[in-house]
């Protein structure tokens, strides 16, 4: 079972009835937030998660309205009685930005881990794998995919028929050996191929890069910026080197995706819903992303 909600989904400024795009995903014992910009944590309050399970920060890049409210946000989590480490995830100079940001937040608890990345990574956690793939904007900038690790079948026929008492079938179901009358017998041998995980994908502040699609291909839920609905806005999309609503469902339909969510709208778009067809036109399963915007997704087998 994943957890996710958006936290936010404005671009550029809070506004009164919408915070700064981020979002939240919970799986087994890790969560992952996306986006620390002004008022996250306020948001963050409001949803009710909590914040002493944020284990990984993934930033997509150090403009403010992605960055500004990390300093908070971590002072919240250190009064939360956070202990363990922390990873932050970000593009080139990351431990430099959060060095600098954490001149107003020293002495944390916490240790944290820095991950840099400069090209597309695959980094690996106990219950995720976290995919990078850096995209266009004004500044080094990464969109994230996060698929949950998921293993195969529990053969209960073979654990059986080799004796295994059933106080191991959980070890074993949860990857772990057993020694059972002096051998030693691994997950793998008793479970069978691994299944195929949730995959979720987020993309804001980019112009459409040919690497994209296959990114996101077949991503369970695709989060995307649409900083404009209407079509008539292309040049000033391409001039601060963001995506319309139009291109982010084309996307979406190339890569096969199951649902799109939208998401990173600016300011001037009150009501994104009145472009919803622009999208959906495209691409039938999209959707409108607004703050608390949360679903549960759960293994059908």
């Amino acid at each position: 079972m994943l957890d996710i909600s958006l936290v936010g989904t404005g671009g550029m400024m809070p506004l009164p009835n919408r915070f700064l795009s981020s979002m939240i995903i919970r799986y087994k014992k890790q969560t992952i937030l996306i986006d620390t910009g002004e008022g996250t944590q306020v948001s963050l309050k409001i949803l009710g998660w909590g914040f002493k399970n944020i284990d990984i920060i993934c930033l997509t890049h150090f403009h403010a309205d992605h960055v500004a409210g990390l300093p908070g946000l971590l002072h919240t989590i250190a009064n939360s009685g956070k202990t363990s480490p922390l990873t932050i995830i970000g593009p080139l100079h990351l431990k430099q930005v959060i060095d600098s940001l954490l001149i107003i937040a020293r002495c944390l608890p916490f240790p944290i881990i820095y991950k840099e990345i400069t090209v597309p990574t695959t980094l690996m956690f106990s219950s995720i794998n976290i995919s990078t793939l850096p995209v266009d904007h004004r500044t080094d900038c990464i969109a994230y995919c996060i698929q949950t690790l998921r293993l195969g079948k529990f053969n209960i026929q073979k654990a059986t028929n080799i004796g295994l008492p059933k106080n191991y079938f959980s070890l074993l179901q949860n990857g772990v050996s057993v020694t059972h009358e002096g051998k030693l017998i691994h997950s793998r041998d008793i479970m069978g191929l691994p299944r195929k995980g949730f995959k979720i994908a987020y993309c804001t502040d980019t112009r459409p890069v040919s690497d994209l699609p296959m990114f996101v291909k077949e991503a369970d839920i695709f989060i995307c910026e649409g900083i404009y609905g209407e079509d008539t806005k292309l040049n000033k999309a391409k001039e601060y080197k963001h995506m319309l609503f139009s291109e982010a469902a084309t996307i979406a339909k190339k890569a096969n995706v199951k649902e799109l969510w939208l998401t990173h709208y600016s300011p001037s778009l009150t009501d994104p819903s009145q472009f919803l067809h622009v999208a959906q036109n495209i691409f039938s399963n999209s959707h409108i992303g607004y703050d608390h915007k949360t679903t549960t997704l759960k293994y059908i087998n």
